[in-house]
């Protein structure tokens, strides 16, 4: 039960609705047990008294009986259903507070597909919680006792065969089925997860897996998961269906034990064969709500699962969050040995790094493929946090800044950049939400988008752009922000040289004083830059202007050389 603690505190922050809701379950079930037994007792009082008052009194109880059982389960039902949606609500809102400090770091341990199993299927999951798992048992509980203690008053034998009853199919059978279901789960969730994630690939790798003749193998793959699944719910409502019929074999036999206990006793001149009928019926009555504990085992399996896959993508703490506000005015940053490994990694990515980034200057980093740019502008950016060494902004230690705050001074152009369905227009105001027409217009054109309409549709994720219109759409989007400080990775390394020097020329007109940094792996053009930092294996090789660099003749030189044969 511990893996529900979390689930159960945000259920119970509704405590209202809940305990209205168990008063109701409560009154509905003690009214259709007063029904039966009241039915028990005019069934016997009619065969032995001619009064017709008693009986039209009793006939009268059993229509009252009847309503009641009816408007309370109404309440019931109300209080219950809606204390479950607004536990989802708190649900949802508590995981993704918990989860977004952690992306979008959570993407190296998780696949995409799995992470929606558990966010959507996961979080589905726990609806059950209270209809199936935590009310059933206590609302059962309180009608038992108060039936007991009702038919104590008749006969203490019966009372303590319904006793021993409520024992045996509220907390025996279902935690003998619970047990059996933790050992022989079949993993459906897991197979659940796995259909997810093959599914998601499916659908994302379509193209390539049709071009490359693999769409048939995929499909069977995926077909293969699909059976697997099926089979394992399949199982799962055997198992289901077993724990009802068990729970309802021991309701009956109690019931038949309650009939012969109690037939003893008035042979023995114990009880007063007038009530007999009457405990019969109320047994009867009291063991047909015992049905909701047949699905116990596997709704309180299904939830703790749940609960444990949703625990353990936020068990990880996230780093500590800064408070404090970047300054106004010139910013410089300032990484000090700073070093980072992404997690199984043996070595690191980027290893004893230093480098001071001054206001107003214009940087460019390159290396060859797989040299730890690309991590080293994640690093700056303060995505992930560093292993060893200190990044500073304006002075100030990153870790004392609230990420957003440094976000929201830098204009942002990554390797891959998210278009959201929607407009040009839609995706150019995320940048500038005040940002008027005339204005998404001008910077359209700064990139050479000017014939891209702004009611222009963009796709999910900017399918129906070509890799260059996608770049200089998020160009665009960069420049709409108007921030001092630019960190640009491989902006332009889908767009012809001409148009890539020509958007260069006009960043740099436009940002006059800004810091740029630029990560690239074309060498051409980078006379205008102030300072070039060159990496190989994660670390710094070599710094220095353009001029500097090729007068020393080491590595920068030899890769110019290179890059002047290959395109001589």
């Amino acid at each position: 039960m511990n893996e529900l603690k979390h689930v159960l505190r945000l259920t119970l922050i509704e405590k209202k609705d809940v305990a209205t809701a168990i008063f109701f379950g409560f009154i509905a079930g003690a009214a259709s047990v007063a029904l039966m037994g009241s039915s028990g007792y005019l069934i016997s009082k009619a065969a032995l008294t001619s009064h017709m008052t008693t009986l039209v009194v009793m006939a009268a109880c059993l229509k009252l009986f009847g309503f009641i059982s009816a408007l309370s389960r109404y309440g019931e039902r109300l209080y219950s259903h809606r204390a479950t949606f607004t536990m989802l609500s708190h649900l949802r809102v508590s995981f993704f507070d918990r989860l977004a400090p952690l992306a979008p770091g959570i993407f190296g341990k998780y696949r995409s597909g799995d992470l929606l199993s558990r966010i959507v299927g996961d979080v589905e999951s726990l609806q059950n919680f209270l209809l199936r798992v935590f009310y059933p048992p206590v609302v059962l509980g309180i009608v038992f006792l108060s039936t007991i203690f009702f038919s104590s008053f008749f006969s203490m034998g019966i009372a303590a065969v319904m006793f021993i009853g409520m024992l045996l199919t509220v907390i025996v059978v279902p935690a003998l089925f619970s047990i059996r279901k933790r050992r022989t789960d079949g993993k459906t969730r897991a197979k659940r997860g796995s259909l997810a994630i093959e599914a998601t690939e499916f659908l994302y790798g379509f193209r390539d897996l049709k071009i490359h003749q693999q769409l048939n193998a995929k499909e069977q793959q995926l077909a293969n998961d699909a059976a697997q699944y099926n089979e394992s719910q399949r199982k799962e409502g055997l198992e289901e269906n077993l724990a009802q019929s068990i729970n309802s074999l021991v309701a009956l036999l109690v019931s038949f034990f309650v009939l012969g206990v109690g037939a003893y006793f008035v042979a023995a001149g114990e009880l007063n064969g007038l009530y007999l009928a009457m405990l019969v019926m109320i047994s009867i009555a009291a063991f047909e709500n015992v049905a909701p504990m047949a699905a116990f085992p596997a709704y309180f399996e299904e939830s703790r699962k749940a609960a444990v896959r949703l625990e353990e993508i936020v068990a990880e703490p996230a780093a500590p969050r800064g408070t404090e506000q970047l300054p106004e005015g010139p910013l410089d940053i300032k990484l000090t040995r700073a070093s980072f490994s992404y997690p199984g990694e043996k070595n690191a990515a980027v290893d004893d790094v230093s480098l001071h980034l001054k206001p107003g200057t214009k940087t460019a980093i390159v290396g060859p493929s797989g040299s730890g740019k690309s991590t080293l502008m994640q690093l700056l950016l303060n995505v992930f946090p560093l292993d060893h060494g200190q990044l500073s902004i304006g002075g100030i230690p990153a870790e004392k800044l609230q990420q957003e705050s440094i976000w929201q001074k830098m204009n942002v152009v990554l390797q891959e950049n998210h278009f959201f369905y929607g407009t040009v227009r839609s995706n150019l105001l995320i940048a500038d939400p005040e940002a008027s027409d005339e204005k998404m217009e001008l910077a359209l054109a700064k990139v050479q988008l000017e014939l891209f309409p702004l009611s222009m549709a963009v796709e999910e994720k900017g399918q129906n752009l070509s890799g260059g219109q996608k770049q200089r759409l998020a160009i665009a989007r960069a420049l709409l922000k108007g921030k001092s400080l630019w960190l640009l990775d491989e902006p332009v390394s889908s767009v012809d040289s001409l148009t890539g020097q020509a958007i260069y020329e006009e960043l740099f007109q436009q940002g006059k004083g800004d810091m740029f940094v630029t990560i690239s792996h074309d060498l051409a053009g980078l006379e205008k830059m102030d300072q070039i930092i060159v990496m190989e294996n994660g670390r710094i090789v070599e710094s220095g202007s353009y001029q500097e660099l090729m007068e020393r003749k080491s590595y920068f030189h030899q890769l110019k050389q290179i890059e002047n044969s290959v395109f001589a």
